[in-house]
């Protein structure tokens, strides 16, 4: 006689997920200085990757949903819901908080499906895709400019830009969300990688002071 299988509780799954750098929570802990230079995961975002020609009628409705879509390099769009980064003229991501994967949140992918419609375009679930590190302090932009090749001073990357770049030869998606804050999209399987390189790119901040 088949066995028919039980479907495993959702909330069971959760619990027991790992994030990319999940094992790397501890370094990153004892690693930081508050203020001065901080790193820590964000775990499970939302992430969904779209095709459109933001000057059609689907592009106009999936804007509707995400708050826009960029119209340039580097420009961010977003709403309480979403932020959208810019990757090519008819590429975008749009990140979101974890919540706004499931019926709680309004399920955003659902939504941006059922925009898009029957229309030419993507929308494609990515949030396993990639993680977000998020670096924090005066001294963020020093450890970024270590090993990234993008111009960091704030004359020509303001607050609210995102680009796609690399950071310690790792292709990842920067953006800056504050005078002294940057969040890092890197593909989860260079999160160890990356992870580990802003560690020791942090290090020398962490050290003790010499009287």
């Amino acid at each position: 006689m088949a066995e028919t299988a039980t479907p495993a509780n959702p909330e069971t799954l959760r619990a027991a997920r790992r994030s990319p750098a999940s094992h790397l929570a501890p370094s990153f802990e004892s690693g930081s200085v508050a203020g001065t230079a901080a790193l820590k995961e964000i775990p499970f975002q939302t992430m969904v990757g779209i095709r459109v020609d933001r000057a059609s009628d689907a592009g106009a409705r999936l804007a509707s949903v995400t708050g826009g879509l960029p119209a340039a390099c580097g420009e961010i769009t977003g709403s309480e819901r979403a932020t959208t980064l810019w990757l090519g003229p008819d590429e975008f991501l749009v990140v979101a908080p974890e919540e706004a994967h499931d019926s709680l949140g309004g399920d955003l992918v659902r939504a941006l499906v059922e925009a898009l419609g029957e229309d030419p375009g993507q929308v494609v679930d990515l949030s396993a895709n990639r993680t977000t590190f998020e670096l924090s302090g005066i001294r963020a932009r020093d450890v970024l400019e270590k090993g990234c090749s993008l111009d960091l001073h704030p004359r020509a990357f303001r607050t609210g830009t995102a680009l796609a770049t690399e950071i310690g030869n790792i292709p990842a998606l920067l953006l800056k969300t504050g005078e002294d804050s940057f969040r890092i999209f890197p593909r989860a399987s260079f999160a160890d990688f990356l992870g580990r390189w802003l560690l020791d790119g942090m290090r020398e901040y962490a050290s003790p002071e010499v009287p």
